[in-house]
């Protein structure tokens, strides 16, 4: 016969176990709003209430309150199913957001040359808490290829040339600096996806102010280290042609985010 204390004891440790596997609300209204927006990824684009409220940890009495005005201001969609999915005032502040970079009209032709020149696809990514976020890309018309979307959103542990960038040029830890000190770009080959070789460079403003990570991607089996290398030089060219750089100021230290 099992000891009665016993199986509390056993019972208290698996709620615990629970608890601490469990997503902590957040405690602020805004946090708590921002939370539930930010559960959508391109992976999961509709969502339950049942899913939100486990993403989230909120309960589902608040959760239904927050997401009222979601809703109102647009911000969420819901369908008729009782899912939901992000709204199109978000799309409206994401037009907003790239605009404020006014970037688009002097990055974008250095991406379309660059995969012309390569034949690969090539993004540009920002660095946006522990993610990076692709702002531009040029994908190639191959049909074997690496297709990348706008507004992708991509774990920087998850690896890649361009997080390695990323890290290395916003105060984080890679194991590519040594190679990005000397070579001035991270060069990886099936890395994050499976048979893709890819190369990425910093991008740095004329005024010195690193903007991001440019990076050129392909099938290892056509993307040799030869061809990064001379996709990195292509890459300065078309740089400098629209008066950004790949090389960091002299005296320039990242600022940790």
């Amino acid at each position: 016969m099992k000891n009665p204390k016993t199986t509390i004891a056993a019972n208290e440790e698996l709620d615990e176990a629970a608890d601490a596997s469990a997503p902590r609300p957040p405690a602020g209204v805004l946090e708590r709003g921002i939370s539930i927006l930010e559960c959508f990824r391109e992976d999961r684009l509709r969502m339950s209430l049942r899913e939100l409220a486990e993403c989230t940890g909120l309960d589902k009495a608040t959760l239904l309150r927050l997401l009222g005005v979601l809703l109102r201001a647009r911000m969420l969609h819901r369908f008729d199913s009782g899912s939901y999915a992000p709204g199109p005032a978000l799309l409206h502040m994401g037009m907003l957001y790239r605009s404020t970079f006014d970037l688009g009209t002097r990055l974008q032709p250095v991406l379309h040359e660059v995969m012309r020149q390569t034949g690969e696809t090539v993004a540009f990514y920002i660095r946006s808490g522990n993610e990076r976020v692709c702002l531009y890309r040029e994908n190639t018309a191959k049909e074997v290829r690496h297709h990348v979307e706008v507004g992708t959103r991509i774990a920087l542990d998850a690896g890649g040339s361009s997080a390695h960038i990323l890290l290395a040029f916003t105060g984080g830890d890679t194991p590519h600096r040594a190679e990005i000190d000397a070579k001035g770009y991270a060069m990886t080959r099936s890395e994050r996806v499976a048979e893709m070789a890819s190369v990425a460079l910093p991008v740095f403003d004329g005024d010195g102010a690193f903007l991001g990570a440019l990076v050129v991607i392909g099938l290892a089996s056509r993307h040799g280290v030869a061809a990064q290398r001379k996709a990195a030089d292509i890459v300065r060219q078309q740089l400098a042609l629209q008066g950004f750089t790949s090389k960091a100021p002299s005296g320039w230290q990242p600022t940790p985010v």
